[in-house]
């Protein structure tokens, strides 16, 4: 949500400057369409914190730190080394390393 804005004041597409640009975007859109407040203040928490790879708190969070990296493993053309290092290092559910895995055409480690 935040990457556009980011891009236009910073020049940079930077984490934590879409973590800060991400929220009052959330805020608005979800607000607009009625949408719970306390549901738009999950979503803007998640937004806010998606480059954020410690403390992982609910599995929603987990999901989105899962999809996000997927799409950016697959954006940067990165390698196998790297897609394997995150797949040890950020995915924790069965579903999003499973498709990881099919994604790129990797068999599981021994």
């Amino acid at each position: 949500m935040g990457i556009r804005p980011a891009l236009e004041k910073y020049g940079s597409s930077a984490g934590p400057l879409q973590e800060k640009e991400g929220p009052p975007l959330v805020r608005t859109m979800l607000g607009d369409l009625g949408v719970d407040p306390e549901a738009i203040e999950r979503v803007a928490w998640l937004v806010g914190h998606h480059h954020t790879y410690t403390d992982v708190q609910g599995l929603d969070y987990q999901i989105l730190l899962e999809a996000d990296f997927l799409v950016n493993l697959f954006e940067d053309h990165c390698g196998e080394a790297e897609i394997r290092h995150a797949l040890r290092k950020i995915f924790r559910t069965e579903t999003g390393s499973r498709i990881c895995r099919s994604m790129f055409g990797l068999e599981e480690e021994s």
